[in-house]
Parts: structure tokens; sequence; C-alpha cells
């Protein structure tokens, strides 16, 4: 028997507001409001909102917190101050990925991670299994979650918040209230634009989004589905868990070696990515451009001179970029920016070349 799709707090907003729902990581989500193409260039031009409250927030705390995280992710959780995020992976002992996530140092012994939604349950597992002494717990259902991004978001998150998000730093959050409601205001995001994610208290969730679609109207605010989500990702070369990486690919290969940090000492897949380092990475994810008018789609083989050399992980048509683009893995010695390539789509090699990524030129400020 099948298990019944969940539905985030604002499902109900969705269907209102004339959604398209489709199934997603366990959970049934807004694929598209008015359009992928234009719900991606309002974001890009102006600011959209995103119901991302499906994601899993995990706390931890106590005086084994860091120890526990710093064993658990390959970044060095260490280096965090109270009031910052960090962009982190959980490895298998072989390396592989079992999840990606952003870490928040709530306090000195206090921290709370983001996960992927369809991976709570496997991750909650890991993280408690392999988190020892420290107190974990399970925040997803009690937790909401508004994305709010592009231009003019901080123009619409300050009108609302309680506090100056003008002096929030990029990967920097605060705790305070926007629209009333209690909120982590996270400066951070999956867009390529600036923007906030807001934590809340599930059950004031829709009164926040209201908020935030009524007072946005003059900034030219608009709901955003899933299907513009992966377009804007896709074009700054933001990796997916279950399309660019999972638990048969590396974070070395997947171009995350920049946090993993061995230095650190000792964490789960530390040796066996020590030793794909050492022995060289057989592929490698890199960005391609579809030279002829095609779709790369998920899982269509990539050739050289007719050979298979790799396979695409996530491809669309972007909308920011006018072209159509893709994510791959390809054998590392044909890794190199330009190399002539091709994807087989239905049967027919269509011509492709590796191109540097990401593929938009994002505005944002990474402060410190």
């Amino acid at each position: 028997m099948d298990t019944p799709l969940k539905r985030t707090p604002l499902y109900q907003a969705h269907v209102k507001a004339g959604a398209r729902m489709v199934p997603f990581g366990g959970w049934e989500m807004p694929v598209q409001y008015t359009g992928i193409v234009e719900e991606h260039r309002t974001v890009r031009s102006a600011v959209g909102l995103f119901d991302v409250s499906h994601m899993g927030e995990f706390e931890v705390e106590g005086p084994k917190a860091l120890a526990a995280l710093q064993r658990l992710t390959t970044n060095d959780v260490a280096a965090l101050q109270p009031g910052h995020v960090q962009y982190s992976v959980l490895c298998y002992p072989n390396g592989t990925i079992v999840d990606d996530l952003t870490v928040y140092r709530l306090a000195a012994d206090r921290f709370m991670i983001t996960v992927n939604a369809g991976n709570i349950d496997k991750d909650w597992a890991w993280v408690t299994e392999h988190g020892g002494g420290a107190r974990w717990r399970n925040a997803s259902a009690s937790t909401g979650l508004v994305a709010v991004q592009g231009p003019k978001a901080e123009a619409l998150v300050g009108g609302l918040a309680d506090q100056d998000v003008t002096k929030l730093g990029y990967y920097r959050f605060a705790r305070g209230a926007v629209a009333g409601v209690a909120t982590l205001i996270s400066r951070t995001g999956y867009t390529g634009e600036d923007g906030f994610e807001l934590y809340a208290p599930a059950g004031e969730t829709e009164r926040l989004w209201a908020a935030l679609l009524d007072a946005g109207r003059a900034h030219g605010v608009a709901p955003i589905g899933l299907g513009a989500r992966d377009t804007l990702r896709l074009e700054m070369k933001y990796a997916l868990y279950g399309n660019d990486i999972d638990e048969t690919t590396n974070a070395l290969e997947a171009g995350l070696g920049w946090v993993v940090k061995p230095a650190k000492g000792e964490f789960i897949g530390r040796d066996a990515l020590e030793k794909i380092r050492a022995e060289g990475l057989k592929r490698k994810l890199v960005g391609i451009e579809m030279v002829d008018r095609a779709v790369a789609r998920h899982g269509y083989p990539v050739l050289k001179d007719g050979r298979r050399v790799g396979i695409v992980t996530s491809g669309s048509y972007g909308p920011s970029v006018d072209k159509y683009i893709a994510m791959a893995y390809v054998e590392t010695p044909l890794a190199s920016v330009g190399t002539e390539l091709a994807v087989e789509i239905r049967g027919q090699a269509k011509a492709a070349r590796v191109v540097r990524t990401p593929f938009y030129a994002s505005k944002v400020k990474k402060a410190g």
C-alpha cells in the first residue's frame, strides 16, 4: 500500500492560488502557478516566495554537540560563530553522500541542521546513530520554512521585520519577528539571488506567507513553484540530492571539495575521500551547454565520438541565459571547458560542449 503524500501547512494556499501540485520527496508540492519561465523571471527581476516547509530541521545541543557534528559532517563546524551558517555534507564511510545540508550555530553548544525533504527519516537515523552523546531533537514537523528570493527580497522582508536586515550578511542569521511571527531570519537561498529563508512555527507559516504576499504586491511578488526553483538552481550549478548527488557519488567528483576539510580531524568518510583525492578523480560533475537545440534530461548518456563517457544528472532550458543547459558527470580527461561532446536523446547524438559554471552570473554579495 502506498504511503499517503504529506502536505505542508501552506497546501491549501497553493491549491487556492491555482498551483499544479505534484509528488516530491514524499510530499505534495506546487510545481508551478502561472508557468515555470514566468516564475523564474520573477525571481531574477523582482521577488518570489517558495514554500520549502517540507525540508527537515534537526536541533542538537549539549557539551558534545560540536564534537558530534564534527564527526558527522565534512566541513569545519568549529569555524562557525553563533549567528553563522555553513554548507556541508554528510558522508558514508566510503566517501559517498548521505545528504547535503546547512549547519546553523544557534549558540556555543546548540546547533540546527537543515536537510533535504526526501531524506528526513534516513538522515535522522544516521545522525542519531553516529552523533552519540549529544541531545538531538527532530523539529521538522513543527517548523515551517518560506524562502523569499530576488533583488527585491531585502526590501520586502525589511519592511516587515522588527530589525534591520540590511545588516545581515550572506550565510548569517538572526532571530526576530517578520509580520509579527517569531522567525529565524537566514540570509541564504537556492536561487543565486539575494534573499532569505524564514524559519517559523508551522502553525504560523500561513500567516507569514499571506503577509509577505500582501506586502510584496508593490515589489512584484509572486508565489513560485518547484519547477522554477529547479531551473534557478540549475543556472547556478547547485546540486540537487537525488539528481546530481546521492549515495553513489562522492563530494570531490561532485565539485564539493571546498566543504571537505580533512585538516579539522577525523570525520566519517575522511579516509576514503583522502584516498580518492590522492588517486585522482575518475569523473567530474561539469556544466554542459547544448549546441543543438535539445533538452538533456536526467539519465541521458553523454558521448564522445560515439562512446559513452558520462551521464546527465540535471538539464533544462535556462530562461536567464536563453540556452539549453545541463549538469553531467564525465570522464575527468573530458571535463575541461570547451570539450566537444554529445548527448544521446531518443537515439540521436545531439551536439554539446563543456562550459564554465555557474551558467548565470549571480549578483549576490557573499559577505564574510
